[in-house]
């Protein structure tokens, strides 16, 4: 199956080594390391009580029950993964708040140390561990965490991306046989799973009565069970340890990333979805890059459930593979021009949007000619007045038209309506740096441009040099936090962004956005007919 790793939902793997919860914690111990302690503890440092107390006090018993290894790779039971997970947060808390507060009291400047990587690894590591929504909403934190979080827990965050260990056969196979019913005996199910993921792992497998290759994507066993325990032991960690702002406008942005969690656990909704594109993408007018060849994998529904779901089977490759890597310059220019019509397919005309851009949800043929999506779970539906601010704000920011772009962007969450000036500003600056692949060619960098005046994605590095400048912008209170349908939308966006520069493609976005735009502009209500609505 070359080096890709398909059918996940967001693969997760933790380069660190598991450590768990001791079986046997004594009540005194759990009293030392309650999150309530913390603050205390950040208190007697700011009135000089000084660094060998608070580390007594605290830090070493945390230290000897977050060290302890655990050998079973997932912990099902509610309580029990969120006192890890309470564990794991006091420690790391207390790390930063001692930190914190020892550098105010000794009048030295806030920064990272060797310390604060290590405890925000650990944090990160347990949620490895436990797999399930803790390594999702660590992913989906970790998007933002720039914005609210310590930089060594965003760091860390950002390491739950790859695979963890799958569950053994002997635990999968009488789930499977328990969700699929007679149809069970009707699959040859190969024991050894071929990938895992934070809330299923996948198996290889044969219909018996027709040969024909499949994989099943199967969700963790009780997993269901405890989806809003997990999700909110988090939440409420992070808030106690003050890493996430207590506002209205962020309990909006969980909301949306709740609801988000369960809709990856909704198969059949998936299943939906995946048919939804398959029928929207055949034949669409707009899809007009004919070189590779898009694809979505057929669903066996007899072989369905509502946590299990079997699939074609469909070799490929990753973005960021060797074997795309060696293929053809035009081939990957063709690649990374599919992607990004798709974008524009998604957001401009079927308001609908996978919000995963994981490389490893899409799959690559050999010869570059066919581009596979997968993991319709994480599928947001626009409202249309999301999508109609998301549409203007791509128009606009193009266009240069900066009344448009702040209403839009004001619309969307992203400004308060009475910004200052200069956030309007700083915020219409970002927007244009990042629209920068989407301009006409006499206004495209010539340095990012290659002899034929094309744009080089991969050179550019315009991820890096926007991700800098919102990373300096957010810190001002003028900026409002984003909604979550904007953050998802966002997050979709640069991973397009990324995909392509992955690729090394070579070729200019305006060619693409072009025909999406000249249309959302002629369909929309002149004033006149504006007015005219308002008046009835």
């Amino acid at each position: 199956m070359g080096d890709s790793n398909p059918y996940l939902v967001g693969s997760s793997r933790c380069p660190i080594d598991p450590s768990g919860l001791p079986a046997h914690v004594d009540d005194g111990a759990l009293r030392c390391v309650s999150i309530w302690a913390v603050p205390r503890v950040a208190a007697r440092l700011r009135r000089g009580c000084g660094e060998v107390v608070a580390r007594s006090s605290l830090l070493p018993v945390m230290s000897r029950i977050t060290d302890m290894p655990k050998n079973n790779p997932i912990r099902r039971g509610a309580l029990s993964r969120a006192l890890s997970v309470s564990l794991a947060g006091a420690r790391a808390g207390g790390v930063f708040a001692i930190d914190g507060a020892l550098k105010r009291f000794r009048g030295e400047a806030a920064g990272d140390d060797a310390r604060l990587e290590r405890e925000a690894r650990r944090f990160a590591q347990q949620l490895g561990t436990l797999k399930g929504s803790y390594v999702k909403i660590g992913q989906l934190f970790a998007l933002l965490g720039e914005h609210f979080l310590p930089a060594p827990l965003t760091r860390a965050f950002h390491e739950l991306e790859a695979e963890t260990q799958p569950l053994p056969w002997t635990e999968m196979a009488p789930y499977l046989h328990e969700a699929l019913g007679t149809q069970f005996d009707g699959l040859d199910i190969e024991p050894e799973a071929l990938a895992a993921a934070s809330l299923a792992q996948v198996h290889r497998a044969r219909i018996k009565s027709t040969g024909h290759e499949v994989v099943l994507k199967a969700q963790y066993p009780e997993l269901a069970a405890v989806l809003d325990e997990d999700f909110n032991a988090v939440v409420r960690m992070l808030r106690l340890a003050r890493w996430i702002p207590a506002s209205r406008d962020f309990d909006s942005w969980l909301t949306t990333l709740h609801e988000q969690l369960h809709a990856e656990m909704d198969y059949p909704r998936e299943q939906a979805m995946a048919q939804a594109f398959a029928s929207a993408l055949t034949h669409h007018a707009h899809l007009t890059e004919t070189q590779v060849a898009l694809r979505v994998p057929q669903f066996w529904h007899a072989y369905c459930g509502s946590q299990v779901l079997t699939l074609d089977y469909i070799e490929g490759h990753r973005a960021g593979s060797a074997a795309v890597a060696a293929l053809p310059q035009d081939t990957r220019n063709a690649l990374g021009r599919l992607m990004l019509q798709l974008f524009f397919i998604e957001v401009f005309d079927l308001g609908l949007v996978q919000t995963d851009p994981n490389f490893g949800n899409y799959l690559i043929s050999d010869s570059g000619d066919e581009l596979t999506l997968l993991d319709f779970g994480s599928v947001m539906a626009l409202d249309d007045g999301v999508r109609r601010a998301l549409c203007d704000t791509i128009v606009a920011g193009l266009k240069g038209d900066d009344g448009r772009l702040i209403d839009a962007l004001t619309r969307l969450g992203c400004l308060p309506s009475d910004a200052a000036s200069h956030a309007q500003q700083t915020f219409k600056t970002f927007v244009t740096n990042l629209l920068e692949p989407l301009r006409s060619a006499d206004q495209l960098p010539v340095e990012y441009l290659n002899s034929h005046g094309e744009y080089c994605w991969g050179r550019s590095e315009l991820i890096n040099r926007t991700g800098r400048h919102v990373a300096r912008s957010m810190t001002s209170r003028q900026f409002a936090i984003p909604s979550g349908d904007f953050a998802m939308v966002a997050r979709k966006l640069t991973g397009v962004f990324t995909f392509i520069a992955v690729l090394d493609a070579e070729f200019n976005g305006a060619e693409i956005a072009a025909p999406f735009i000249d249309a959302y502009v002629r369909n929309q209500p002149s004033a006149r007919q504006k007015a005219a609505g308002s008046a009835l």
